[in-house]
């Protein structure tokens, strides 16, 4: 079934009168259907598009959020609320992602000709995707800045001998040398004062200068993101094949050596083991529907841009079952490795578990390190490890760019012939602002960015979108959309979540973040209120976009427009017609 007919009606007011004309307008519909899905590109294979969904979708967050997340909540009890959410939530949200960009097949601001008073939305999401850069490459800066240090007879990490280490630096044998409260390990003082250099900075108004040692690795990070992303999919899709699969072939051999260690099965035990109980605590069902939000990567427009290659048959509905069901199922496999190696650690130092069981960096690059040192043959497994970490972070860098690519060049026509040259801009101005975070003080940037980028403002974005889509644009219109694409129309259950049970999860979840909000720290720094202003200001910025491109479409339209008679006949406006005319 090929693209329909489309009425456009135009309602005008005239000194009191309603003027109203429609126009049907098919065959410039298939014309321009035509020579749009004949000039974009699409992905050389099928499986270069499952690839780079999953290697966006798994990111570090499966592996330094989840198994802590999962041990904390109740251990295998976690798994109810959060298979729960992922089935009414993620999993629909996602499938609507993957199919809105396959139909329209433009980025995530282009996407909303559907709709146009919605394309703030698209905005959003794109500089979301943008602010994550700002910061997200800097962890893979400090992969490859542990990569290179692992290319050692002992490595760095090990002892308190080095010249970065303070008086308070203490292995975990010797508890009676320094009081607890003072007491760091070598592997922290390693990541706080021989990495970030953060004792040389006073807060986040002392930032210094870029140490050039991340600076240069931060440079390595960029050019292999933009000669993966310079010609399209057709680079990055041949890329993923070693940055998806890369991560499960680590992952696999660092548990088979885990599960080896002593202490490996109780840790896994602590992991796994269910308290129900734990379910009657409304914190955690909350964040286990955070954490659905954030790993399955919806709001980042990635899944529109990379689905917007497909071919138009693709089924979608399929794709978005086995990449979904992939990303939880990894997130659960990485807790068996983690906690192995864990239960491992709390053995050998005669500790708790929860002494050394933590979430975020400190787990990636400190104690899954410090782990890694008292093994044999410890610089060989760290350089196994670190391998892992720069591949789960570059595919996923890989897509957030991608989204701010596709969806600025296919908004803007002229940027197509000039793809090359954008990637680069976008690129070096994606590193220039990472300097901040490469300073002494360049920390606290990076948790003012990781904390106000992409939190109340993602779930904001998602939720407009799925309101767009679902009350707007019309669940009916777009499961017509979806069976003109694979045969068949998705069945009452996903339509009644997207109309429904996600908005309404959606809308619960940014009233959350809203009332749970706590200014940021960073150990014992807490920051200044002009810096969480900043950061507000910052996650604001996003948010924005949604008012004001509606005020400006609104404004922009000629003649004098009724609101409610726009909205409801936003299926009739350049609706029927995925492509613009």
């Amino acid at each position: 079934m090929g693209p329909k007919e489309v009425e456009l009606i135009l309602v005008k007011e005239q000194n009191g009168v309603q003027f109203t004309s429609s126009t049907l307008v098919a065959s410039a519909c298939n014309e321009t259907a035509a020579s749009v899905s004949d000039e974009r590109e699409t992905w050389g294979k099928k499986i270069d598009f499952l690839l780079s969904v999953i290697g966006f979708a798994v990111d570090l967050a499966n592996v330094w959020r989840f198994p802590y997340l999962c041990y904390k909540n109740g251990g295998g009890a976690f798994l109810v609320p959060y298979l729960f959410f992922m089935v009414i939530a993620g999993m629909p949200l996602f499938y609507m992602e993957l199919a809105l960009g396959q139909y329209n097949r433009e980025g995530a601001a282009g996407v909303w000709k559907i709709c146009p008073i919605f394309k703030g939305v698209g905005f959003t999401v794109i500089l979301i995707s943008l602010y994550v850069g700002f910061y997200y490459n800097v962890i893979i800066s400090w992969a490859l800045f542990y990569l290179f240090s692992s290319f050692t007879d002992e490595l760095p990490w090990v002892h308190c001998n080095n010249t970065w280490n303070s008086p308070n630096c203490s292995d975990w044998a010797d508890n009676s040398s320094v009081n607890d409260i003072y007491k760091v390990t070598p592997a922290q003082e390693y990541f706080d004062r021989g990495v970030l250099h953060i004792q040389d900075s006073n807060g986040i108004d002392d930032l210094g200068r870029p140490r050039w040692q991340l600076t240069s690795c931060l440079a390595v990070v960029i050019v292999v993101l933009y000669f993966s992303l310079w010609k399209g999919v057709k680079t990055s899709g041949k890329v993923v094949w070693v940055t998806a699969t890369m991560p499960y072939v680590v992952l696999t051999v660092l548990l088979l050596r885990g599960v080896t260690l002593p202490g490996a099965i109780d840790g896994i035990k602590a992991y796994l083991s269910v308290d129900f109980l734990r379910l009657c605590d409304a914190k955690v069902w909350i964040e286990a529907a955070t954490q659905i939000c954030f790993s399955l990567g919806v709001g980042f427009g990635v899944l529109i841009a990379f689905s917007s290659y497909n071919k138009f048959s693709n089924n979608c509905y399929r794709d978005a079952i086995i990449t979904s069901s992939i990303n939880s199922l990894t997130s659960f496999f990485s807790g068996f490795v983690v906690f192995s190696f864990l239960g491992y650690l709390s053995q050998k130092h005669n500790v708790a578990l929860d002494k050394v069981a933590r979430d975020g960096a400190g787990l990636v690059f400190v104690i899954y390190p410090e782990a890694i040192a008292t093994l044999p043959g410890s610089s060989v497994w760290a350089v196994i490890f670190f391998i892992m970490l720069l591949t789960l972070g570059i595919d996923s860098a890989m897509g957030g760019m991608e989204s701010v690519i596709t969806g600025l060049i296919d908004e803007f026509k002229f940027l197509h012939k000039h793809r090359e040259l954008f990637t680069l801009f976008i690129v070096v101005s994606t590193f220039l602002i990472s300097l901040f975070c490469v300073t002494n003080g360049g920390m606290y940037v990076f948790t003012l960015l990781d904390y106000f980028a992409a939190g109340t403002s993602i779930l904001f974005g998602v939720l407009i979108e799925a309101i767009g889509i679902a009350w707007f644009y019309g669940v009916d219109r777009f499961s017509d959309d979806i069976e003109e694409m694979i045969g068949h129309r998705p069945s009452r259950y996903w339509r009644l979540c997207w109309k429904f049970v996600s908005p309404c999860f959606l809308l619960v979840m940014v009233i959350v973040s809203f009332a749970t909000f706590h200014p940021p720290t960073y150990g014992t720094y807490t920051f200044p209120p002009w810096a969480t202003t900043v950061g507000w200001c910052l996650a604001m910025s996003s948010m924005a976009m949604v008012p004001l491109y509606a005020i400006y479409k609104l404004c922009s339209l000629p003649g004098k427009f009724l609101l409610g008679r726009l909205l409801s006949k936003c299926n009739q406006f350049q609706i029927t017609c995925p492509y613009s005319i």
